[in-house]
């Protein structure tokens, strides 16, 4: 046999096994206690949306703390990181059950119409040297996909499916909503790039770390606080 041929296939890179099943496990084990929680509600809910954000702030403070220099910038970094992600908890535990829903369903619907409108369609890059995936056709495909789920739940909770100004707002809103998830997204992309990191944390298997989870879930957390507490009672 050909001693150079041995070599070769020895010198040969291996071919990277999938780690699709492992991406798989994480989000069903994720998607359980997610949704056993929410079912559970109260002081349950509280409870891990309480973990979460721990979680997620000190994966943030790790972010912050390689990029800032020590001293007040460093303390105001953190000071602001810890606002950002206790006004987002404090948003999902004071909402309404439904409006939760509502907030993740839109969320959901940006990162999935994302996905597929900008692996479908291509095109110019939003950012490329933050988030070289992100397309603005991508963009737009999570904004119209965020924007039906947000109509399509309000008409559900009014039992009202007809073309009236309020549904169109609720489209609107829904649209809105996904341009801050994309935000959310692009500031931790930003963050990582800073620091020098492909994930905040390999806390979940295959998914990176719980802040590469709810980037997007953060700001429209917040904003839906603030559209609440302006909505009629």
């Amino acid at each position: 046999m050909d001693g150079s041929a041995v070599l070769a296939d020895a010198e040969a890179p291996k071919k990277k096994k999938s780690d699709l099943p492992v991406r798989f496990a994480s989000a069903v084990v994720m998607l359980v206690v997610a949704g056993g929680a929410f079912w559970l509600g109260g002081a349950a809910f509280d409870l891990f949306i309480m973990i979460v954000a721990v979680l997620c702030l000190l994966e943030f403070a790790r972010l912050v703390t390689a990029i800032t220099p020590t001293g007040m910038a460093r303390v105001a970094a953190l000071l602001a990181a810890g606002a950002y992600v206790a006004t987002a908890a404090y948003s999902l535990v004071s909402l309404p059950e439904a409006v939760v829903v509502g907030v993740l369903g839109v969320v959901i619907a940006t990162d999935v119409g994302a996905y597929f409108s900008g692996r479908t369609i291509g095109g110019p890059k939003i950012a490329p040297s933050i988030s070289p995936s992100k397309t603005w056709a991508g963009l737009i495909g999570g904004m119209i996909a965020a924007g039906l789920v947000s109509g399509g739940l309000f008409a559900w909770n009014t039992g009202e499916i007809t073309l009236r100004p309020m549904l169109f707002i609720a489209f609107g809103i829904g649209a809105m909503l996904a341009v801050l998830a994309q935000m959310g997204d692009f500031f931790e992309s930003w963050l990582k790039r800073k620091a020098g990191v492909k994930d905040s944390s390999n806390l979940i298997p295959g998914h990176g770390g719980v802040f590469d989870r709810v980037d997007g879930l953060l700001p429209v957390a917040i904003a839906s606080g603030f559209l609440w507490a302006l909505h009629p009672a």
